[in-house]
């Protein structure tokens, strides 16, 4: 699957320009957060990198290819549940997987175990808080283990603890292998969670570096005015 590489990507819905030209590469390992200002294309992106959406211009290949891998799995800002247990939305993203039904089972209750929600397992998922569906959402994906996680504003109102489990669970996602790309307008999760940072502002990466630099140092005045804009704290930057 990797690299994955997206050229002079546009997407232009009803001849308003989202992404102009969208050059990215990513390779195997780390956290990425895209950050950007509302507008931004970030959503859209991620969809791309999922295969969800094609782009109007430009072409995106995975390791060389024009189809996406298997072994994509993407967490939406709100997961769509059904209306049963939480064992059996659990275990839905294996269903397309022809794992037997052992396998299914095993899996299933492991990721609900490390997910905290082992408990909840015989519960309706329509009885569960905004941090445990999310949880469940991330259940679901890890249960796939996939070798790219694309993660959608994963934390979005969310409460600080509720918060804090999510961004537990994503670390242990990666350390299980899995490649994680996200989403979030929490500057302060971004530098707790991220590796690397893409900026995305006009519809284009303005910006892309380690997450230590480009929150000491970021190198364009778009940038560092979003960065100060959205932190709930004065920041100034040397010269």
């Amino acid at each position: 699957m990797f690299p994955i590489k997206l050229s002079q990507v546009g997407f232009t819905p009803d001849g308003r320009s989202v992404l102009a030209g969208v050059d990215l590469e990513i390779d195997v390992d780390g956290i990425t957060v895209i950050l950007g200002p509302n507008g931004a294309g970030k959503t859209i992106l991620l969809r791309m990198l999922a295969g969800l959406q094609a782009p109007h211009g430009g072409t995106i290949r995975w390791n060389g290819n024009g189809l996406p891998a298997a072994g994509i799995a993407m967490v939406f800002q709100h997961p769509v549940l059904l209306r049963s247990s939480v064992f059996h939305n659990a275990g839905l993203g294996l269903q397309p997987l022809a794992l037997g039904r052992a396998e299914t089972l095993r899996r299933t209750q492991h990721t609900l175990e490390r997910v905290g929600l082992a408990h909840r397992a015989a519960d309706s998922a329509r009885l569960l808080s905004g941090g445990e569906r999310q949880r469940l959402a991330l259940a679901r994906a890890w249960a796939m283990q996939p070798k790219l996680l694309l993660l959608d504003e994963p934390t979005a109102a969310l409460d600080p603890s509720a918060t804090e489990s999510v961004e537990r669970i994503i670390r242990e996602i990666r350390s299980d292998g899995a490649r994680i790309v996200m989403t979030t307008h929490n500057l302060g999760q971004a530098m707790r969670i991220a590796d690397d940072i893409v900026f995305l502002a006009s519809g284009r990466v303005i910006e892309r570096a380690p997450a230590s630099r480009f929150f000491a140092r970021p190198q364009t005045n778009e940038a560092k005015l979003f960065i100060q804009g959205e932190l709930p704290w004065r920041i100034a930057f040397d010269d």
